[in-house]
């Protein structure tokens, strides 16, 4: 009989061990495809896309490891008769796409419309700000 209590042991732990590894297994998995999606999410899902209007004030590229694009654009909701902004918002924004940075080279201290996508979060190789701008008009 003891022969009989000692060989149920064995099998009622191995059984124990099996369905710990198994719940592990799907917790792994679960925390794999939520951590996928959600740096999709923060990183690379476009929140929100649109156009900004205002005088290009600043654009420089910059940066200590990684050179990225950076520009700020006033916003006016009010101007004087020189066309000088009174009241002003910043709009400051990455330009990610190469071809775009000879355009506002020339186009610094006019007045312009870009359009933009805004991501959850910045990633640091990517730039400072979160509004990525991909394209540029000057505005008449």
């Amino acid at each position: 009989m003891s022969s009989l209590s000692s060989s149920s042991k064995p099998s009622v732990w191995a059984g124990i061990v099996l369905g710990t590894k198994k719940v592990l297994k799907w917790a792994l998995i679960l925390i794999v495809i939520f951590g996928f999606i959600f740096i999709y999410w923060k990183y690379f899902y476009t929140y929100s896309e649109g156009y900004r209007a205002g005088l290009l004030q600043k654009f420089s590229n910059k940066g200590a490891i990684f050179k990225t694009y950076e520009g700020e654009i006033i916003l006016s909701s009010v101007s004087s008769n020189r066309d000088v902004a009174i009241a002003s918002e910043k709009f400051l924004f990455t330009v990610t796409n190469k071809s775009l940075v000879r355009q506002f080279d020339t186009l610094q201290g006019q007045p312009v419309i870009v359009h933009y996508r805004q991501k959850n979060a910045r990633l640091f190789w990517r730039g400072d700000s979160p509004y990525l701008v991909d394209s540029v008009k000057v505005k008449r």
